[in-house]
């Protein structure tokens, strides 16, 4: 069973990253935890999905590793063309914007990657909102045939998640 709490932290690095980039004073150091906060909500997702399809996550913050992983691993997370050109990027931002003090993100590319990555977390089902999915009571008991018996997800976000964990098997692709 899948650990949701990884989803979680992924969707409360978003979430931070959304709230700073409203501070008023939003200098160079607010750009630079934005964009690390962002950094972390993609990490953080992927290595999610890689744990629910049964892989050892390396300790790692390269997000280019991560990528690969996810596609060759049969993780269930999709990766967004975004995603999949600003790797190097989105690496940088994590050990960059932490350890050089001369380093600065333009705020332009924190716009757009705070677009960007909502846009992949939402995709991969990390929302509150329950996805349309789910929205008939029958989809949410195929989908919960996955689960052991006791289980029930606790909240929309929950049913999100494991959806799209589960979903080829729900499909009935293995």
């Amino acid at each position: 069973m899948c650990d949701i709490r990884y989803f979680r932290r992924a969707f409360l690095d978003y979430r931070a990253a959304e709230n700073l980039l409203k501070v008023p004073e939003n200098d160079e150091a607010y750009m630079n935890a934005v964009a690390y906060h962002l950094q972390q909500a993609v990490e953080k997702t992927l290595k999610a999905f890689l744990e629910c399809a049964g892989v050892t996550v390396p300790n790692t913050h390269d997000i280019d590793k991560l990528a690969r992983m996810t596609k060759n691993n049969g993780s269930a997370a999709v990766l967004t063309e975004w995603i999949g050109e600003k790797t190097d990027m989105l690496t940088r931002w994590e050990t960059d914007t932490r350890y050089d003090m001369d380093y600065c993100v333009e705020e332009e590319k924190v716009r757009a990657g705070l677009e960007e990555v909502g846009r992949f977390l939402e995709l991969n089902g990390l929302k509150e909102t329950l996805r349309e999915e789910l929205c008939a009571p029958e989809a949410k008991e195929r989908l919960a045939e996955c689960f052991p018996r006791a289980y029930r997800p606790e909240s929309d976000f929950e049913w999100n998640c494991l959806y799209q964990v589960y979903r080829r098997r729900m499909e009935g692709g293995g």
